[in-house]
């Protein structure tokens, strides 16, 4: 097949530290390269790809700071780019919310769209009801839930490359919390249950320009404690070293988690999961298996008193069946298929066979 992957423009392609969505789509466009399709990647020109490449930027529009003033713009001109070259693809598969739509109901071309963010969010319902025929796919079960009646064709987890992190067998001495630091994340939480618990806590964490405000005010003083070492923001290299000498990553989240990557990047490094159960963690995680699901902060303090006992082996065989670019470049192919009105095609070991229906 030949198809089209649109990516945000905020973060290159896979992004240079923090960056959940052009991780994804970095992760599904190299497994279906992998697989032998003709894929066309439309993202920031630092990109690395081995898919063509179709630069609508020069950088990633956060590295370039204070010089990209309206951000849309970009996205604007990237989608009428896409429209240009339109008919040349099987499918054109959006990564930007629901930017395209008008353009998309226009064009007559198999389009999908992943949403990748929160629905919970009711400005966003009219626009969806509007655009009832555009074909959506969900990154967990749970993300759809205030929209069910939506026109979704699939949910597909996403997925890690197999050989991407190294599981550590030993269980490490300090707590990790990765990602963002912001108010639906709670940090703040993070640092309750080590302080509780009487372990260190390591924070590798990014602070939004939007959340700057949060961090000052209600988070910085929290950081000035013996147990707390705050890193700041990783990337892709020093992830599994952080998480892999873990004992345990926390994820007290206070929001409706549409996926979580985070959990799935600890588990491929053989580190459980002590997470609130919101949102998608139910779907991500096995409780007392792959980690603890609680709802406070006693069970949290507890979770971390015996996460020692957990297999760490288990931990990533857990993540090999049920979370690599494999299995999550095969979903989209049937979805792909399905929208395209072809036979769906099994891939086996980078072979494909077509498979009556």
């Amino acid at each position: 097949m030949k198809i089209a992957q649109v990516a945000p423009l905020y973060e290159s392609v896979p992004p240079k530290l923090y960056g959940g969505t052009e991780r994804v789509v970095s992760y599904l466009t190299e497994e279906l390269v992998r697989q032998g399709h003709e894929v066309v990647l439309f993202a920031s020109g630092d990109s690395q790809t081995n898919a063509e490449l179709r630069a609508i930027c020069p950088r990633s529009l956060r590295l370039e700071g204070k010089k990209v003033i309206d951000p849309l713009a970009h996205h604007v001109r990237m989608l009428e780019m896409v429209a240009k070259e339109a008919e040349e693809f099987d499918i054109i598969h959006y990564h930007v919310d629901y930017l395209h739509f008008p353009l998309s109901r226009r064009l007559g071309v198999p389009t999908v769209t992943t949403l990748h963010g929160r629905l919970d969010i009711p400005d966003i319902h009219p626009l969806l009801r509007e655009f009832g025929e555009m074909p959506l796919v969900s990154i967990s079960d749970a993300q759809r839930t205030p929209v069910k009646w939506a026109n979704w064709v699939a949910t597909v987890h996403h997925g890690l490359p197999e050989d991407l992190y190294k599981p550590i067998a030993k269980p490490g001495k300090y707590l990790a919390f990765l990602g963002r630091i912001s108010p639906e994340k709670r940090v703040d939480r993070a640092i309750e249950i080590a302080k509780q618990a009487g372990m260190p806590l390591k924070i590798a964490a990014k602070v939004d320009r939007a959340d700057k405000e949060y961090f000052d005010g209600k988070i910085r003083k929290l950081l000035d404690h013996p147990p707390v070492e705050y890193i700041g923001e990783i990337g892709e290299k020093e992830k599994n070293e952080f998480l892999g000498n873990a004992l345990a990553l926390l994820m007290p989240i206070d929001w409706p988690e549409p996926f979580g990557l985070v959990m799935i990047e600890a588990m491929a490094c053989g580190t459980p999961v002590i997470a609130w159960g919101m949102g998608a963690v139910p779907e991500v995680l096995d409780d007392g298996i792959t980690g603890y699901i609680v709802s406070s902060m006693d069970e949290a303090v507890a979770a971390v008193e015996r996460v020692a006992v957990l297999d760490r082996v288990q931990c990533r065989e857990a993540f090999e069946k049920r979370f690599s670019a494999r299995r999550m470049g095969c979903d989209y192919l049937s979805v792909y298929e399905k929208l395209c009105g072809r036979e769906p095609e099994l891939t086996i070991v980078g072979k494909t066979f077509s498979v009556a229906a």
